[in-house]
This record gives C-alpha cells, sequence and structure tokens, in this order.
C-alpha cells in the first residue's frame, strides 16, 4: 500500500507537510475572494510542479452488475487511459461496504476492490460528508444539523431537495463521528485512498443552470439558504467579534461571518479527516466546487486552504450555461491556488464524443493534471474512444 500512495503524491515534492502550503490565492483579502489575476496567476501555473498525468472516473452505487460484466468494463477503463476509480461507499443513508458505524446495503466495495486492483485501477472510496440522512443520527442528535438564517434546520427543512440534510461542520461531535468514518475506510486493505464529497455548507447560490428547475432567481443570497447558524457557531462568532451574526447589517456579505464559516470546514478537513485517511498511509482527495473563487461564494467551501492530497473540482459546465473555454478558466485559477494535483472533473451526460474531447483539451491545456469523469455509466464506446484519443495527446513543454 506505501507503493500505491507513492504514486499518488509523485511530484508533490516535500509530501504531506507541504501540501497545505498554497499560494496566497486561497484567502479571503480582495475585491475578487483573492483570486489570483493576469500576470501572478501565468507566473504560478509557469512554476507550478508538474505531476504525473492520471485519470479517474466516479462509479456511482447504481448499477448494480454481475462479476463478469465489472471485469469487461474495468478492462475498458484502464485501456482507455483511467488510472483510478472513485467507487461510491457512502451516499449519507447506507454504507456500501461492511462498515460497523453505517447501516449497510450491500458488500459492494470488498467485490470491486479485487476486480479493479486485477484490472490495473486504484481504488478510492467516496464517501459523502455533511449530507445525512442516518436514522439513527437523525433520531438521536438533531443538534448535529446545519441551520439557515431563519432558524431552521437542514433535518427538518433541508434546502432544495430532501437529502439537503447537511450536519454542521463546527460541531465538535460532528467533527469526531466523520472522522471516525474516514478511519474505518481507511483500515480497508488493499483501498489506495478515501474521497471527499458534499465536504461544505449547503448551496447559498446554486449554478445559473439549476435555478429554473427550482423556480428560483439566486442573484443575492436569500436567508433560507444561508447556512452555518447553529447557536453553537453563534455563540463562537459572538465570543470572537462582540455580535451576533445574525445581528449583522447583512450577515450573507460580512466577511467575518464568511470567514467563520469557510474556516469551520477546512477545520474540519485538515484537523480531523486529512490526519484520519494519512494515520493509515492512504491517500485523500474531494470532489470541489469549481474554481476557488466560486467555492467560497456559492458553498462557503474554500478548498485551497486544504492540505488534501488531491483536487478534483466539478467543472460541469452546463450547469453555468458555459462552454468548453470555461472549463479552461477554472482550471487555470484551480491550479495557481493548489500545489497538489489537480484533476478537472468533467461531466460525462451533458455531452457527446466530439464535446468530450473539446473540454478534455480545454482541461489540459490550461494546466490540469488529468481529469475525472462523472461518470463511468454516461460513457459508451464513443465517449470512451473520444476521451482515449483526447487525454493521450502530449503534454505542453
Amino acid at each position: 500500500m506505501r507503493t500505491t500512495r507513492r504514486r499518488f503524491l509523485q511530484g508533490v515534492g516535500a509530501g504531506i507537510a507541504a501540501a497545505g502550503a498554497s499560494v496566497a490565492a486561497g484567502a479571503i483579502g480582495s475585491d475578487n475572494g483573492g483570486t489570483v489575476r493576469g500576470a501572478a496567476e501565468a507566473s504560478v501555473v509557469a512554476n507550478r510542479a508538474r505531476h504525473p498525468r492520471r485519470n479517474w472516473v466516479w462509479l456511482t452505487t447504481q448499477p448494480d452488475l454481475p462479476r463478469a460484466q465489472w471485469q469487461k468494463d474495468f478492462a475498458r477503463m484502464r485501456e482507455s487511459g483511467i488510472d483510478g476509480v472513485i467507487a461510491e461507499v457512502y451516499d449519507g443513508r447506507h454504507a456500501y461496504w461492511s462498515s460497523a458505524r453505517l447501516p449497510v446495503k450491500a458488500e459492494r466495495l470488498e467485490m470491486l476492490l479485487p476486480l479493479a486492483r486485477a484490472a490495473g485501477l486504484e481504488v478510492h472510496a467516496w464517501m459523502w460528508c455533511m449530507p445525512c440522512m442516518v436514522e439513527d443520527v437523525m433520531r438521536s442528535h438533531p443538534d448535529w444539523y446545519n441551520v439557515n438564517a431563519l432558524g431552521q434546520s437542514a433535518l427538518e427543512k433541508p434546502a432544495y431537495v430532501d437529502y439537503y440534510r447537511f450536519l454542521d461542520p463546527a460541531n465538535p461531535e460532528v467533527r469526531t463521528w466523520l472522522r471516525a468514518v474516514v478511519a474505518e475506510l481507511a483500515a480497508i486493505d488493499g483501498l489506495a485512498g478515501v474521497h471527499l464529497d458534499y465536504i461544505r455548507h449547503p448551496d447559498a447560490i446554486l449554478p445559473r443552470g439549476l435555478w429554473a428547475k427550482y423556480g428560483l432567481v439566486q442573484d443575492r443570497v436569500h436567508p433560507q439558504f444561508d447556512y452555518g447558524y447553529t447557536r453553537l457557531s453563534r455563540d463562537r462568532f459572538r465570543e470572537a467579534h462582540g455580535v451576533d451574526p445574525l445581528e449583522l447589517a447583512d450577515p450573507s456579505t460580512d466577511r467575518r461571518w464568511l470567514q467563520y464559516r469557510l474556516d469551520s470546514v477546512t477545520a474540519l478537513v485538515n484537523e480531523h479527516l486529512v490526519p484520519a485517511a494519512h494515520a493509515a498511509r492512504k491517500a485523500i482527495s474531494a470532489a470541489v466546487f469549481p474554481g476557488p473563487t466560486l467555492a467560497r461564494q456559492m458553498v462557503r467551501q474554500d478548498w485551497g486552504r486544504w492540505q488534501l492530497d488531491a483536487f478534483m473540482p466539478m467543472l460541469y459546465h452546463s450547469f453555468y450555461e458555459a462552454g468548453a473555454e470555461w472549463v479552461g478558466e477554472q482550471t487555470r485559477e484551480g491550479v495557481a491556488t493548489v500545489r497538489q494535483p489537480y484533476y478537472a472533473g468533467l461531466f460525462a451526460p451533458a455531452v457527446v464524443a466530439p464535446g468530450l474531447t473539446r473540454i478534455v483539451e480545454h482541461a489540459l491545456a490550461a494546466g490540469a493534471d488529468g481529469v475525472s469523469l462523472f461518470h463511468a455509466y454516461a460513457m459508451d464506446e464513443s465517449m470512451w474512444k473520444a476521451f482515449s484519443a483526447a487525454v493521450r495527446t502530449p503534454r505542453p513543454a
């Protein structure tokens, strides 16, 4: 397992101790949220450590395929230039491995691991973090859940969809609980790493392409979608700044209150989840929102300061009513912000083969160390051929 992790971390330089050293773009402090621009951004990208090009694909919990089909699919992935699979093993309700901590729906990970590894693929366990529909948690720990600016608990009145029952990232008991889940996964023999999803607050602002779906216009942050207002966080903020965030002139735009919420997620990641994975000598990565600026604004997620081993920003351009060029723009900001490997997450269901080629090309030209496809079951033979050709183009000098 040490060999596998060295491959994952190859090129990071000084290793885990240096992983948290990111460019100043990760901090709040300028009108644009700290984004590196112009010549400064170009300089950082040019001088960023090169990592071996690697490619990934997310595997959702469905469909449930027979072993022979998995073997065939894994062989096709590997032939197409995929190096690792990110298998969904905890969806906020059930575990898909023999967990001693969560309700188990199927022991799927145990079946996939040897098949994927036999095909030459790494396996990383994909877990939801903040959404929690585990019956025991909902019943026994209602105080663990996030609260919006109207005082509504995500447990009782989730935003947008029923599964948006987000936990509070600042709550010490929540942190301990999530750390234990990461530690349990990281202890699995043969697993290469743990992959975090939904490691953030609920969306304060949805991507523009989703507004019509929910009948919303989110040209500003509305209080029912503005989260982080648990009693614990309000008390901590008042102790530090002398004011309850609900008494601020505009809590949704106050930089101190925004920073507190950014810091609450960053502390969960850096002080709890990263150490849990690294203690078992496993890699840890995350699916994050596109571009550090958008992530801070939309979901209170400051991933530029996270001490992960890799990032997989979800550059789902169709959600933002944008084209392939947007994928390149967001990638340039991302690679200017972090030193760790950056794998551009691309949304396969939104394109056909020529479109997939274009977004892969834009991501790689902008400095991505590879791509991650969402998801395996959206790929047909023409898509795999287009992907294979695009990712095997020579890397720019």
